[in-house]
C-alpha cells in the first residue's frame, strides 16, 4: 500500500494540492478495485468536496476515468502516454527483450511482457508468432487480469488485499468461460501450487493463453510473460506442457535478473 500521510497531511515541502492529487493516483494504483469519492475521502482523511475537485481536475487531464455504469473512479488512459517514455527505459521491459525472443521462437506463437495497472494487465513487450502473418503490435494494450494468463500469474503472488479488492465487486462477465469469483481463487491457489497459469477463451473465445510471474529482488511479483494464440494450438494436449515448461524457464531467467534468489517466491 502506498504510504499516505494520516488525516489528509501533506508531505512536508510539497505543494498541498499536488500533493493530494499525487495520493489520490497511489490509492487508485493500489488496487484493481474502483473507488468513489467516499471511500477516496475516507482513506485519504481529506474532505469528500475536496476529493471531489481534484477527481475532477484529474478527470479533465485523462489521469483518471469515471466508470459508465457507477460514479466511481480508476486510473486513466494519460498515465499511459506519460509512461511511454518510462517503458523504455523499465528494467522489467529490457530484461525481458532476449528472453521473449526466445520463447516465441520455441513456442512458435506471440510473446506478451504485462505488469498490473489496476483492474488490467498492460503489456509493456510484445513479440509477434514467427511467422509471415499480419499482426498488431500490442505494447500499451490493457488486458483484463482476471481473465488473461498474464493477470492471473501475477494475482497468484501479490498481496491478498490486492485479489480482495478485486472481488468485492462482480468480476466482468467476458464470455461463458470467465472464471467467477470464487473459482478465480480456487484457481490463483492452483498457480501457486504449479508455478503458471493458463486461461481458455476466458476474454476471448479462441484464444487462449499460458503465462508465469516475474518476481523482483524482494520477491514481489512484478509482471508476468507469457504465451497468446489460437485456443486449438496454444490448447493442444500435445503442447501444453512443453508451453508451460518454455513459459516457466523464460519467468525464471528474467526472474534471476531483477535479483530473485528463487522461482517461483512463495509465501
Amino acid at each position: 500500500m502506498p504510504n499516505v500521510p494520516a488525516k489528509g497531511k501533506a508531505r512536508r515541502g510539497t505543494i498541498q494540492s499536488v500533493d493530494r492529487a499525487a495520493r489520490i493516483l497511489e490509492t487508485l494504483a493500489s488496487g484493481p478495485r474502483r473507488l468513489g469519492v467516499t471511500e477516496l475521502a475516507q482513506r485519504l482523511g481529506l474532505p469528500p468536496p475536496t476529493v471531489h475537485g481534484l477527481l475532477q481536475t484529474l478527470q479533465a487531464h485523462g489521469f483518471v476515468e469515471q466508470g459508465r455504469d457507477s460514479d466511481k473512479y480508476q486510473l486513466g488512459a494519460g498515465l499511459l502516454h506519460l509512461g511511454n517514455s518510462y517503458l523504455d527505459l523499465n528494467e522489467l521491459r529490457s530484461r525481458s527483450i532476449v528472453h521473449a525472443d526466445r520463447l516465441a521462437a520455441r513456442a512458435d506463437a506471440a510473446v506478451r511482457v504485462g505488469v498490473q495497472h489496476g483492474s488490467s494487465v498492460i503489456v509493456v513487450h510484445h513479440v509477434f508468432r514467427p511467422d509471415t502473418t499480419l499482426q498488431i503490435l500490442e505494447v500499451g494494450a490493457q488486458l483484463p487480469i482476471h481473465a488473461s494468463a498474464l493477470g492471473k500469474a501475477i494475482l497468484a503472488f501479490a498481496p491478498g488485499e490486492v485479489v480482495a479488492d478485486l472481488v468485492a465487486e462482480p468480476l466482468p462477465k467476458l464470455t461463458g468461460r470467465t472464471l467467477t469469483a470464487r473459482a478465480l481463487g480456487d484457481e490463483l491457489a492452483a498457480i501457486r501450487e504449479r508455478g503458471f497459469a493458463r486461461e481458455r477463451d476466458e476474454a476471448v473465445l479462441g484464444e487462449s493463453s499460458v503465462a508465469g510471474p516475474i518476481f523482483d529482488h524482494a520477491g514481489h511479483a512484478v509482471g508476468a510473460i507469457g504465451v497468446v494464440g489460437d485456443t486449438e494450438r496454444i490448447g493442444a494436449r500435445g503442447r501444453a506442457k512443453g508451453l508451460a515448461a518454455a513459459v516457466s524457464e523464460a519467468a525464471r531467467g528474467i526472474s534471476r535478473e531483477l535479483g530473485a534468489s528463487r522461482w517461483p517466491v512463495l509465501g
